[in-house]
């Protein structure tokens, strides 16, 4: 399996989230009002989306996976691989302490999320590790040992002379 190299311009649609953002900015300054929280309210945490931001890149010996889940610990992660495939699965649960009503501005997203990566056919799948520190999950997945190729000389067959 080949990965593909990052670029830049695949967040293209991000940037119409923040342009957007921008517009509503603007909006709050000419009438002094607030579009944004009448908007957010509108959404429940529930439907909000969410997915962890992720990097994957590679080492000489390793790929390297890391994942940003701020506020979970990791007893809220869940890693499995199956055959070529690593799978994160956990769950960012809401903070009850403020009521929906009492918001003016909310940008956090809550929920459960699934994030699948297809593996290169060279990961020692029983070699896995991650580890987890204020918030970055970091999977560590090793190479395999090249496989070189064994010369193989040819002799002459024992019981005949060479070269007759």
């Amino acid at each position: 399996m080949v990965l593909d190299r990052w670029q830049p311009t695949r967040r293209l649609p991000w940037r119409i989230f923040r342009e957007l953002e921008e517009t509503g900015r603007q909006f709050d300054s000419l009438f002094e009002t607030s579009l944004w929280p009448a908007i957010w309210r509108r959404l429940p945490a529930q439907e909000r989306e969410w997915s962890p931001a992720l990097e994957v890149f590679e080492k000489e010996d390793r790929y390297v996976v890391k994942v940003e889940l701020p506020g979970l610990k990791e007893d809220d992660v869940e890693i499995s691989v199956n055959d070529d495939t690593l799978t994160l699965k956990g769950e960012k649960k809401t903070e009850h302490e403020v009521k929906e009503e009492e918001y003016h501005w909310s940008e956090r997203t809550y929920g459960s999320f699934l994030r699948t990566i297809r593996l290169p056919s060279n990961v020692d799948t029983k070699k896995i590790e991650a580890e987890y520190e204020n918030g970055m999950l970091e999977i560590m997945l090793p190479k395999m040992a090249e496989v070189k190729p064994k010369k193989i000389t040819v002799k002459p067959k024992k019981g005949e002379e060479t070269g007759k």
